[in-house]
């Protein structure tokens, strides 16, 4: 059973990174494995708690230079990534699956789920630089320019899983 579990991490890991060449293509293949609501629940989770641990150094500096208690930002960041954010990525997939039903053809709510979940899983990494920049420059220049990187991949990621999505039929 462990074996399992490390096996697939290890999946995870090298379909995150190979995200950053075919996005599409990795959708494909999370797809084809067959409909797998705890799989896909598994990614927005992940990327939620990548998330939460990127809030952690902005809310370290601003704990310091504000002389606020950490462990309140903290809290609010956990209830924030833990309790909120799954439930608005639910909303925003059906908003997706509704947008791209009016102009391209209709996707399954699995499909446009998996794409949305895994787009902000594999978009992570930036969204982890991004919060170290801001956890040792603070509100700069480079911390937006990241910023908008994550937010321009994340994009990316989900609109070529979108495209990858309506040639598979979970």
């Amino acid at each position: 059973m462990a074996g399992s579990a490390a096996q697939l991490s290890m999946s995870m890991l090298r379909n995150i990174v190979r995200s950053y060449t075919k996005p599409g293509q990795v959708v494909s293949d999370l797809l084809q494995a067959g409909p797998r609501e705890d799989r896909a629940l598994a990614f927005l989770a992940a990327g939620c708690v990548l998330a939460f641990l990127a809030q952690w150094p902005g809310l370290a500096r601003q704990a310091h230079l504000e002389e606020k208690a950490l462990d309140m930002l903290l809290g609010g960041a956990l209830f924030g990534w833990f309790f909120l954010a799954p439930l608005m990525f639910y909303i925003l997939a059906l908003l997706v699956k509704w947008v791209w039903g009016v102009f391209g053809p209709s996707l399954s709510a699995y499909s446009v789920r998996v794409a949305l979940f895994w787009a902000f899983l594999a978009a992570a990494p930036l969204m982890l630089l991004h919060g170290l920049i801001t956890g040792f420059f603070g509100q700069n220049w480079i911390k937006e320019a990241v910023g908008f990187v994550w937010f321009a991949v994340f994009l990316w990621f989900l609109a070529a899983g979108l495209r990858a999505a309506r040639s598979v039929a979970p």
